[in-house]
Parts: structure tokens; C-alpha cells; sequence
């Protein structure tokens, strides 16, 4: 069994030069695990930052199969933990040994899509425009443009997926996948199993001879030190709307400012259609109980808004819902914090004037209560902030409108968002074209039939949004697209065949597609 050494991993390298401690807490019991971890101190920060700079220029320039296989060694060394450290996991989370094992396997996974993204070699995104000398009036250039890492990022880990989005998820899979060595910054709630990971990774870059410092791990409040180093070009962040905004600001602020890629909050909107209720209103307020009370709630796809058009079959529906939800069991959520933050939406939801409480006991004891509100639509139409606020947990509200063209006022008022869903009948699909093209501008991915509570990791999956869902709309925290966030193109003029990157010499050793004079094509030239 690995051993917990609650040190610092710097380069490879363990570290612990501070003398402040956290202590690791059982998330069910609230006792303390026999694990304390030593807050880093700027100097390892910046020992860290540096290191991965260093690295940056021998990384980004090893060939996409070789970062590729490095890739699908971290995939073999996390598959290859054991069930102590599904139970530990379990312990720091409260999360469930088949959630623990899932995860697991789309975590691996993901770094096993990368490694086939790079080996397919469209991340490239290589253009080649061949020099026109007898163009009139002027000759055109020869001009040749590919995209490289953008240099070392850094990492937040999320308190909802402690492996699929924290030390070895999406945001660093897709920067180490991009050429992007990474300086991770641990998440509070599961600092054990943030350690376990980092050591697979370390023994995967040591097996796979990548450079010291590709990636480094750091504990405690430190993320100010490390967002405002020089050397960090990048961030990636899963979390709260506030946490996301004060790094968006810090990097703002710098006298180089840098992007950051920050997942935050999202209601997802759950559009009901009456022919659907009409045709099987008991199943969908069924399901729809299921997604909203799944994993206690903790998804950022957390169906937290439902809206119905007034119907005697909305009416029906809602009181079924309301059954439903009041039948639900308290769940033990993620950490303490978790759960007062969830209370703390609970009460300012109870207090609003314009929203009633429907179904769920009242929230008392270490465990999250279901709950279920109706709002006035006259809040989502006026904007009010409330009714946008996600509350991160088992909980949602309805929304009853009254025809179509409300339906409409209530969905231009939403802010941006991850998801939503429509409900629906094939008979009543002529019918949505206008609601369709306005979900399109609110939300990065639509969904029909389905429910927002399960992202699928593949090259076509969007988990992103307009703000506050995420602080940039263009790119997606989950599958291969993701790797786009930690990209940018380099052009060639002129330059000879010789010190081209194989992506853009003349012929193409790669064997990867190109954009030849306008043409797609895999030929040399």
C-alpha cells in the first residue's frame, strides 16, 4: 500500500518547507484521518512554477507520441491503485465506492482519449499556403501555421469529482496533452487522495522519461502565489462563482495578464413540454426526482431550475414531483463546507418573498435534505439574482409560465449555463425552432429527452457556457476540444524546410491532415 506523506510533490520531488498543517477529515463522521498535509509556502510555489518553466521547452517539443504515451502510463498507474485507496477516497468524500470506481475509470479513460487525440494529430491544426511569387500585384509568402503549448498552467482541483476533475482530470490531461507542464494546487476536502494521485503521475512521467517539473503538486491557501507567478501562462478552475471571479481578477491584474479557463455556476434549465406530460408526466417526474437528488446534488449539471407551461398536466406533474421529492433520503454531502454553503442557499431561498417552499423536511443534522421551490416567473423575467444563484446541492425550483411566448420572456432573462434540457414530443418539436436557437446562445450543450446529470467524454462533448457558467464560452472543460483551451497558433513565413516542426514540414512525417492551398489533405508536398 502507498503511504500518505503529506508533503509537497515539486518536480518530482517531495517537499515540505512550511510548518502550518491541514488536517484530512472523514467526511461521513467529521473525525480526523491520520493524515496531515504541510501548507507550501511561497518558496516552493515559486520553486514549483519555475521548475515546470524549465520544463516547458523540452516538453512541448517531445513528439506527440511520446506525451501521448506518457499520457497512457498515468492511465495505467491509476487503474493499478488498489481498494485502500478506494476506501480512502471514500472516507475524504462520502462518496460511494461504485461513484469512487466510475470516476476512476473515466479518469483514466480521459487520459487514454487524449493519448489518441494526439496520435491522430488534428490538434495541430496545421494550414500550409504555398508561396504564390507571381502573384499580381504583390507575390504572397510562403506561410505555414500550426499550434504549440502555451507554457506551464495551474491547476485547481474541484471538491465534486475528487479524480475526474481534480489532480489527474480534464484541465491537466488536456494541458499536459497540449505540451503544458502543470503545477496543480490540491482541493481541501480530499488532500489524501490528491496525494495518491500525484505520485502515479510522478511514477508514470518518471517511467516514461518526461522532464522534471512536467508536474508538480502544492498544498493550502497558496493561490494567489501561484496564479500571479510569471512563469504560469494558463489556469484551469472548477469551482464557485466567487473563487472562479477572484482568480479571473488576479490574472487580470497582472502586468502579463493570462487566461483563465474557470468552470462556476449553472442552474441547467429543464424545459417540461406539455405534450410530454401529457404522454408520460409520472416517468418524467420520477426521473427528474432521481437527477435532481443524485450524488446528493453535487453536479455543476444539477437540473436546478424546471419550467412548464400552465396545463392540467403541469399541475399533475407538479404534485407528483413535489410527492417525489418530499420521499427523498438526506444524503452526507462532499465536506462541512458543502454543506453549510447548501444551508446557507436553503435559508436565502426560504426568505425570498417571491418563492415558496413545496416539499422536503427542514434541513437539521450533518446531511443534506431534498427540497423543492416554486418561483414566480416574474423573477426570471426581471432578473432577479436570486433565482440565478446556483445552490450546490439536492435541491431545484419550478417555474410555471403561462404559454409559449412566456416561456420565451423566462429564458431570455437566464443567465449562461451548462446545460438544458427539453422535454419533449416528436410531435411537438416544429413548435420549439424559437426556443432552440435562444437555448443555443444561453447554454454549451442541449439536451433532448435526457438529463443533465452524466457528461460523456469524447471528442464531440461540450462542458462549457456563456457566464457564469464559465468565464470563457469558447472553449469546454470536458473532452478532446478541452485541449484547445491551452493551445495558440504560431505562423511561419518563409522559413526553411529544415527547422519547420515536423506538423508543417513539406513532407508531412506525421502523416496528419492538413489545410494545403484552401485543401484538405494527408500528402507531402
Amino acid at each position: 500500500m502507498f503511504e500518505v506523506s503529506g508533503h509537497n510533490y515539486i518536480a518530482g520531488a517531495r517537499s515540505a518547507k512550511g510548518s502550518n498543517t491541514l488536517q484530512s477529515h472523514d467526511a461521513s463522521t467529521g473525525e480526523a484521518l491520520p493524515f496531515r498535509f504541510h501548507q507550501a509556502t511561497v518558496e516552493e510555489v515559486n520553486t514549483a512554477a519555475e521548475a515546470a518553466a524549465t520544463a516547458y521547452p523540452v516538453f512541448r517539443n517531445l513528439s506527440a507520441a511520446r506525451r501521448a504515451d506518457f499520457l497512457d502510463a498515468i492511465a495505467t498507474e491509476l487503474d493499478a491503485l488498489d481498494e485502500s485507496f478506494i476506501a480512502l477516497v471514500c472516507r475524504e468524500t462520502a462518496l460511494p465506492a461504485g461513484r469512487i470506481q466510475g470516476e476512476r475509470a473515466r479518469t483514466s479513460g480521459q487520459m487514454r482519449l487524449f493519448a489518441t487525440a494526439l496520435r491522430r494529430g488534428d490538434f495541430y491544426g496545421a494550414r500550409i499556403d504555398r508561396a504564390l511569387p507571381e502573384r499580381k500585384p504583390l507575390p504572397r509568402p510562403d506561410l505555414r501555421q500550426y499550434r504549440t503549448g502555451v507554457g506551464p498552467v495551474a491547476v485547481f482541483g474541484a471538491s465534486n469529482f475528487p479524480l475526474a476533475f481534480s489532480t489527474a482530470g480534464g484541465d491537466t490531461a488536456s494541458a499536459l496533452a497540449a505540451g503544458c507542464p502543470v503545477v496543480f494546487k490540491a482541493h481541501s476536502g480530499h488532500m489524501a487522495t490528491a496525494d495518491y494521485v500525484a505520485d502515479a503521475i510522478t511514477r508514470a512521467a518518471r517511467k516514461t522519461g518526461m522532464p522534471d517539473g512536467v508536474f508538480s503538486m502544492v498544498y493550502g491557501s497558496v493561490g494567489e502565489a501561484l496564479v500571479k507567478h510569471p512563469a504560469i501562462q494558463a489556469v484551469g478552475f472548477t469551482g464557485s462563482l466567487r473563487g472562479g471571479r477572484a482568480l479571473c481578477d488576479m490574472a487580470a491584474a497582472r502586468p502579463q495578464p493570462i487566461p483563465v479557463f474557470a468552470e462556476m455556476s449553472s442552474i441547467n434549465p429543464v424545459l417540461l413540454m406539455p405534450g410530454a406530460l401529457k404522454a408520460r408526466g409520472e416517468k418524467i417526474a420520477t426521473e427528474l426526482a432521481a437527477s435532481v437528488v443524485l450524488g446528493a446534488g453535487q453536479f455543476c449539471t444539477n437540473p436546478g431550475l424546471v419550467l412548464g407551461i400552465r396545463s392540467p398536466e403541469f399541475t399533475a406533474f407538479l404534485e407528483r414531483f413535489a410527492g417525489l421529492m418530499g420521499e427523498q433520503s438526506a444524503q452526507t454531502m462532499l465536506n462541512s463546507g458543502a454543506l453549510k454553503s447548501y444551508c446557507h442557499g436553503l435559508d436565502n431561498l426560504h426568505a425570498h418573498p417571491g418563492i415558496t417552499h413545496l416539499a422536503g423536511a427542514a434541513q437539521q443534522g450533518n446531511q443534506a435534505r431534498p427540497q423543492l421551490f416554486k418561483a414566480d416567473v416574474s423573477l426570471l423575467i426581471d432578473g432577479d439574482e436570486l433565482l440565478q444563484e446556483e445552490v450546490f446541492g439536492p435541491t431545484t425550483i419550478v417555474v410555471e409560465v403561462a404559454d409559449h411566448a412566456e416561456l420565451l420572456q423566462a429564458l431570455h432573462g437566464l443567465r449562461g449555463q451548462l446545460t438544458a434540457t427539453l422535454i419533449v414530443e416528436d410531435s411537438e418539436l416544429a413548435t420549439l425552432n424559437d426556443v432552440l436557437a435562444l437555448l443555443e446562445q444561453k447554454v454549451g450543450r442541449v439536451l433532448f429527452n435526457g438529463y443533465p446529470t452524466g457528461v460523456e467524454v469524447s471528442d464531440a462533448m461540450v462542458h462549457g457556457g456563456p457566464y457564469p457558467a464559465t468565464s470563457d464560452a469558447r472553449g469546454t472543460s470536458v473532452g478532446t476540444l478541452a485541449i484547445d483551451r491551452f493551445l495558440r497558433p504560431v505562423c511561419f513565413q518563409n522559413c526553411p524546410d529544415s527547422l519547420l516542426p515536423d506538423a508543417l514540414k513539406n513532407a508531412n512525417p506525421l502523416g496528419i491532415a492538413r489545410l494545403i492551398d484552401g485543401a484538405s489533405s494527408r500528402k507531402g508536398l
